[in-house]
């Protein structure tokens, strides 16, 4: 009686098997029977690189010289406004940390 369970048991277990294969192959899944870890799940998804691209608008200021030329004229002047007020940067190795080691 009991051999006869067993062959049943063997049967159906080999049965739902090829049904499992044969929708995986039907629907395009990926079979993972042990249950190991893939990367299937990520690399399944949209790249979303051009979507978020496009939320952008164009910036001129990257193809135009004379805008980008302004822009760093703007910001030398502005460092040396604040090196004549004595609030410009430091010169190399006189900062905060530089007079926190010597202390």
């Amino acid at each position: 009686m009991s051999s006869s369970g067993s062959l049943k048991h063997m049967l159906a277990s080999a049965v739902v098997v090829g049904v499992t294969e044969a929708r995986a192959r039907i629907f395009g899944h990926i079979l993972n029977p042990t249950g190991q870890r893939s990367a299937h799940k990520v690399l399944r998804k949209k790249l979303i690189g051009d979507k978020v691209a496009e939320w952008y608008p164009y910036d001129i200021k990257n193809d135009d010289p004379l805008v980008m030329a302004r822009e760093e004229e703007e910001r030398l002047l502005k460092l040396e406004m604040l090196k004549r007020r004595g609030k410009g940067a430091p010169k190399k190795g006189q900062g905060r940390r530089a007079v926190k080691r010597n202390k």
